[in-house]
This record gives C-alpha cells, structure tokens and sequence, in this order.
C-alpha cells in the first residue's frame, strides 16, 4: 500500500500524488497536530504555528508559500533535517509532493529567498523559546537574529483554525489579484 487516509477522507498516494489529493483542511488539521523538532521543544508548538510566523516575516508577495513551505509535512511527518539528508529516497519522494502542492495552490514550487530566511529567522527564535539550553552553537544560525517577541504556543485547535483562516485568506486575495491582472 503506497496511499495514507487523510482527515478529510481523501487517500493520499505517495508515489503519484496529485494536486487533487492536496486538501488546505487536511494541511491545516495535520500541521496544527505535527509538533516542531520531533517533539523535543518544552510544550507541543506546531508545524502550523511555525508556518504563520513565517508567514508574518515576509513581504506581501511572498506570503502564500511562506506559509505552505512546511506542507508536505501534512504527509509525510517532520522528519528531522539531520535524518532527512540520511535517506535519500525521502527527498525524491518529497519532491514529488511538494510539486502536487504547488500545483494546487498555483505557486512557484522554488520558494523565495524572503521564505527561506523568514524561516531560520524562526528557527532561531525557536532554538531560544522552545528548546533546552544546550551549549552547542548551531552552524545554521551563525549570525541569523531572533525575533524580539517571545513564542506562546498554542493549541492545535486554534492553530488548525488560524492557519487554515489565513490559508483562504491568501488564496483568495493571490486568486483575486490574478484575475485582476
């Protein structure tokens, strides 16, 4: 069996997925449960959270894949980046749905450099809010700044709701400035 049952009902082929299998309520409800660093941060924040935060760091333009750059996580987990770089089918596999969520939500599957460094933004943010003092530096954060405001997690219920709130809220407006176009 190459297919998972989504929370929406819909089966979710991992070798052949397709725009059509890609659900925002099913992004919305597995990212908001999907706990960052596999866990290891000192109360449950999610993937989902993480994604709006990105999201708030970046220009206008940018927002919509600011905040499904972590989507394929809704299928496939959060693997960890130093696991991840162990297994190599995982990154084709990846790939392949990372390319059927930018077909749905019609965005450029090569994220902007605004995402990319929204993103170790929070990460370090993270690393300092959620995480357990340890004294090794991480290599990917060398020179990259906090936010100055603290993270409060929140609940997966009320990040399911935001995340997914803002979700139809980028997707209209981008729809919107489309046609307008």
């Amino acid at each position: 069996m190459n297919w998972i049952l989504t929370h929406s009902g819909l089966q979710f082929d991992f070798l052949n997925p397709t725009a059509a299998m890609i659900s925002p309520r099913d992004i919305a409800h597995s990212l908001a449960r999907l706990c960052r660093f596999n866990g290891h941060t000192h109360t449950h924040y999610s993937v989902a959270q993480h994604s709006l935060l990105v999201c708030e760091l970046v220009p206008r333009k940018d927002q919509l894949p600011a905040l499904i750059h972590d989507a394929t996580e809704a299928y496939l987990g959060d693997m960890t980046s130093p696991l991840k770089a162990l297994v190599p089918e995982y990154r084709k596999i990846e790939q392949r749905v990372w390319y059927a969520i930018c077909e749905r939500f019609d965005i450029d599957p090569v994220l902007p450099e605004s995402v990319k460094r929204a993103d170790i933004v929070t990460l370090a943010t993270e690393r300092r809010d959620l995480m357990p003092l340890h004294p090794d530096k991480w290599e990917c954060l060398r020179g990259i700044p906090a936010m100055p405001d603290r993270i409060t997690p929140l609940p997966a219920e009320v990040a399911s709701m935001r995340f997914f709130s803002r979700l139809m809220e980028l997707m209209q407006r981008d729809h919107r400035q489309r046609m307008s176009s």
